[in-house]
């Protein structure tokens, strides 16, 4: 087990320093060389690493009797960092491009459309830059106990990510992603309290 936990602050290591580095070199890339990314693959890797952060605790939650997973829950700092870094990295780009135009935009109606889906995108956009600026033991220190609370906004870049996703595209599999977390986090929730009863029982 003690292998397994190294490991495991590696892989938080590397998947930190990723999405640092994706932060600093990709913006710069979709402004000046967009041919050279394939977009719909880097959101493709944006939303599975999310399905992974939104899925780990409750699986760990309702499977306590396998000790590797709950280890698991180390890696959704790293993981959700990468996953907003490519998301926020995308609102660098637009900025670097037009910086006037984007926040004229953000502030007119139509930005936030909920006929269009436009709302969930943008939402998903704003949740994902306030989980990343408070991604550190700085913001957790002056946040206090608002920290865990901010940190709720991963429901709010998961599931409106995944509304847009899939009512824009039609993308099935980010629709089972929101499906599967649904499902874990409600069965988690009942566990939890089962469990709670019991002690106090």
């Amino acid at each position: 087990m003690k292998t397994y936990l190294t490991i495991i602050k590696y892989l938080q290591t590397i998947t930190l320093s990723l999405g640092v580095v994706l932060l600093i070199v990709l913006p710069s890339i979709l402004t000046l060389a967009p041919d050279l990314i394939e977009t719909s693959l880097l959101f493709a890797v944006a939303h599975t690493t999310l399905f992974l952060v939104m899925a780990i605790r409750p699986l760990a939650d309702l499977l306590p009797q396998f000790r590797f997973i709950r280890p698991l829950v180390i890696l959704r700092k790293g993981v959700g960092v990468l996953s907003a870094s490519i998301v926020v990295s995308f609102i660098i780009s637009k900025l670097i491009m037009d910086a006037g135009g984007y926040f004229e935009n953000f502030f007119s109606l139509s930005y936030w459309s909920v006929i269009s889906l436009a709302f969930f995108a943008h939402s998903a956009d704003v949740a994902a830059v306030i989980l990343l600026v408070t991604s550190n033991n700085l913001s957790k220190k002056i946040l206090g106990a608002n920290w865990k609370r901010v940190q709720k906004l991963a429901y709010v870049y998961f599931y409106a990510s995944g509304i847009y996703v899939f009512g824009m595209f039609g993308d099935t599999l980010v629709l089972s992603y929101m499906v599967a977390v649904t499902v874990l986090t409600t069965l988690a929730y009942f566990s939890n309290k089962q469990r709670d009863l019991l002690k106090t029982a």
